[in-house]
Parts: structure tokens; C-alpha cells; sequence
């Protein structure tokens, strides 16, 4: 039996986009389609309080923000991209191109193919993400694709050295201190100064996500994301210290932020409820925290480890902590997951900025449909097709000639005939395709 020692006060649908901020981000587009630079730099100084002539940072502002950098600084940046950028290397030797012969004389096959020019959102007005810069620039430059340009938005009003760095740290050729809707639309359609990408990557605020889920069709994009979700699996092994301090680790990120428990330890559940209530009293960020633990936190109480299981798939939360006797029980059980953090030596955090693993995933429950962002995202797999000799072009005709008339296309059907005409006629006990009327 399940039931809730905790319950939500709203719902993750209340959490995502309304109407007001589809019709405002619309506005912003159009603006930006139709006004190209001129209304990039009005919006950057409504929305961000920067004027610049130009929002590329030049060589001299990105060799500044790097030497600005202590050399413990750098000496992490640079250890937490030498993860990432492993990680994506491996990911890439597992994609080969293909080509096999079907049947004699018949070759089929696929190339991964990277994505020509792709631009990087970085967020950081609330918050300096500037491991998102690792997540996306570099997991790009693994895959090969030839243009890697970042925007991010000014940390405080003032350009953020430390996201600067970071960026051309993971290898980005265009630097632009944008943020917001202006920054994602003049990626997608291109300014005077600013060339156009195709694929759009990297986390947001909600306008940022609208404008992505407006202009995809337009351009690619990573994913339609939502609001940061955490969800702790945990049995009576884990304590409520650990529990409560990984739940509320991810809560910090917005007051629309869910963190679940599920457990099948009612014990569990009440020590985390206690230390929750404690360490909400010391937190620095426990204003947004707090907050999101009381509209979209959730404590789940299930009898046995496949109710555990059934309640995660479920629930196809972004990042999924396992802290059970047997986590390896859920790595092979569960379906529905952005990413596993699994045990009590991993968490969350390590993975949004250090591991390895991408931080960029599925929220709003797409983790039913798909996984997050990888080298792969950042690779079109495009099929092509070869015919060696006459017999196999005849012998296809045929086929492809009846099947054509079947669905009434008798343009098609001619493509398939002339081949069978101009290279059936050697074989022997060679046939017309009957005609079906």
C-alpha cells in the first residue's frame, strides 16, 4: 500500500508555463526576428542593465576573465572538464557508422554526421551556472560540430568572469554576454553580427525554455525543460540527515523545484521530516528551499521495494538518488529516470557539476520517452543506400514498382520501372511488374 506521510501543495503541471509568459516570450521572438541587433541591445539593457555596441566579448575580455581565475580555480575548472569531456569520448566510441550488404549487391548504411553550428545558452542571473558550459560546449566539440558559440546572460549587472572562463575554457569560437529570450533569438534567427545556429543547447529560466519550445521546428533543441526535480529512493540503510540534505540540495535551485522522498521506512521518513525542519533553520538558501519543499515536496510511503520501483517510474524525475541496501536492484528495474545517482557515495550535485555525467536532463516527466543531453544530441545518424550490380537494381524495382501502385503513386512506380527496363533485361525469366488493373 502507498500513501503520503508528506503531500505536495501543487502540482508540477502548476509549475510549468502559463499563458502570460508564452504571449510575453512571442513578443520577444518578433522583436528580435524583425529588429535584429538594434533590438538584441535594447532588450539587453531592459532586461539585463548591460549596453554594449557589441555583445561578442573580444580576446582581450575573454584572456582577462581567465586570468582572473586563482590557480585553484582553474586547476578545478579545468579537473571537471577533463570528466566531462572523457565521459562524452566514451559516450562517442560507442556511436559507429555502419554499412551493411543486405542482399547481394545492395548496400545500406549510416553516418553520424555533427550538427553544423550550435549555440550554448549558459544561465546566470540567479545563480553562475558555469558548469553548463562544460555540459554543453564541450559535449559539442567531442561530437565534432564545427561552431560552438555560448551566450550568457551578466552575473549582477557585471560581465561573470568565472562563466567567461569556463566557456572558452570548453573550447567555445563566440563568446556573447546575452541573456534571456533576446539571447536565444538571435542564436536561432541570426542578427546583423550574429550567424544563425542550428541547434540550440543548455538549461534556462522559464522564458528561456518557452522561447527554445517556440523556436524548435525552427531549430533544434536539446530539450524541453522544466523546473530542477530531485527524488531520493532510500531504505532504512540511508539516515535522514543524508536524505534531507540531498533533498533540499536541489530544492535550492527555484521555489518550483519538486523533492521527493519515497521510502519504505516510515522511521526514514519522519527522521528526514525532523531534519528537513533543522536544517532549513541554517541553510543560506533556505528562503527558495523552503519554499519549494513546502508547495512541491513530497514524502512517499511504500510496503515493499517494488512499490518502490513502480512509485520512481512514476514519478520519471530528473535526477533519481538510490540509497538502498542494493541500489543495483533499481539500475536494472527501473525504466523511467533522467539520471541514477546510486548509493550514498554519489549525489545530485556531483553529477550537475563534476563527475562526468551531463547535468542537462529530462524534466516534467519526459524521462518516460527520453534520456538527457549526450555527444549524441549533437549528431544527425543520416542513412544512404548503394546498388552495385543490374540484378539487385531489377530485382528491387520490381518490389519497390508493385508497391508504389499498391499506395497509388505512379510517379513513383515509374522511378522503379525505368531501372527494371534499363537493367532487368539480362535476366533471365525477367517480368514486367504485373499491372494491377
Amino acid at each position: 500500500m502507498i500513501r503520503h506521510i508528506k503531500s505536495a501543495q501543487a502540482s508540477i503541471e502548476e509549475g510549468g508555463t502559463d499563458s502570460a509568459v508564452t504571449k510575453a516570450v512571442e513578443g520577444l521572438l518578433a522583436k528580435v526576428k524583425n529588429g535584429g541587433d538594434k533590438a538584441v541591445r535594447e532588450l539587453s539593457i531592459q532586461f539585463d542593465k548591460l549596453d554594449r555596441e557589441s555583445y561578442r566579448l573580444s580576446k582581450e575580455e575573454i584572456d582577462r576573465s581567465i586570468n582572473s581565475l586563482t590557480r585553484r580555480e582553474r586547476e578545478d575548472l579545468d579537473f571537471a572538464q577533463d570528466q566531462v569531456r572523457k565521459f562524452a569520448e566514451a559516450q562517442k566510441a560507442t556511436l559507429t557508422d555502419l554499412e551493411v550488404e543486405t542482399l547481394p549487391g545492395v548496400i545500406l548504411g549510416h553516418r553520424n554526421v555533427p550538427i553544423q553550428n550550435v549555440g550554448c545558452y549558459v544561465p546566470g542571473g540567479k545563480y553562475p551556472l558555469l558548469a553548463s558550459a562544460h555540459m554543453t560546449v564541450l559535449t559539442a566539440r567531442v561530437a565534432g560540430c564545427e561552431r560552438v558559440i555560448t551566450c550568457a546572460p551578466p552575473f549582477q549587472g557585471w560581465i561573470s568572469e568565472k562563466i567567461v572562463a569556463a566557456q572558452a575554457l570548453a573550447g567555445a569560437d563566440e563568446i556573447y554576454c546575452l541573456g534571456g529570450v533576446q539571447a536565444i533569438a538571435a542564436m536561432a534567427y541570426g542578427t546583423e553580427t550574429i550567424a544563425p545556429v542550428d541547434m540550440l543547447a543548455g538549461p534556462g529560466n522559464a522564458y528561456v525554455a518557452e522561447a527554445k519550445r517556440l523556436l524548435f521546428g525552427k531549430v533544434g533543441i536539446d530539450l524541453f525543460a522544466g523546473p530542477t526535480e530531485t527524488l531520493v529512493i532510500a531504505d532504512d540503510s540511508a539516515d535522514g540527515e543524508l536524505v534531507a540534505t540531498d533533498l533540499l540540495g536541489q530544492a535550492e535551485h527555484g521555489v518550483n523545484s519538486p523533492a521527493v522522498l519515497i521510502t519504505n521506512s516510515e522511521k526514514l521518513a519522519r527522521d528526514t521530516l525532523t531534519e528537513i525542519d533543522r536544517l532549513l533553520k541554517i541553510l543560506p538558501t533556505a528562503a527558495i528551499a523552503a519554499k519549494a519543499w513546502e508547495d512541491f515536496g513530497e514524502i512517499i510511503l511504500c510496503d515493499t521495494i517494488d512499490e518502490m520501483v513502480a512509485e520512481g517510474d512514476r514519478l520519471a524525475s530528473e535526477h533519481v538518488q538510490i540509497l538502498t541496501r542494493d541500489p543495483d536492484y533499481f539500475l536494472n528495474s527501473m525504466r523511467n529516470y533522467g539520471a541514477l545517482f546510486l548509493g550514498a557515495r554519489t549525489n545530485v550535485s556531483f553529477g550537475d557539476k563534476v563527475i562526468g555525467t551531463n547535468h542537462t536532463l529530462p524534466t516534467n516527466r519526459a524521462a518516460r520517452y527520453t534520456g538527457g543531453l549526450w555527444v549524441g544530441k549533437f549528431l544527425k545518424t543520416c542513412t544512404y543506400q548503394r546498388i552495385e550490380t543490374d540484378e539487385a537494381s531489377a530485382l528491387i524495382g520490381q518490389y519497390g514498382s508493385r508497391l508504389c501502385l499498391m499506395e497509388g503513386f505512379a510517379g513513383h512506380a515509374e522511378q522503379s520501372n525505368i531501372r527494371v527496363r534499363r537493367y532487368g533485361r539480362k535476366n533471365v525469366g525477367y517480368a514486367m511488374p504485373a499491372d494491377p488493373s
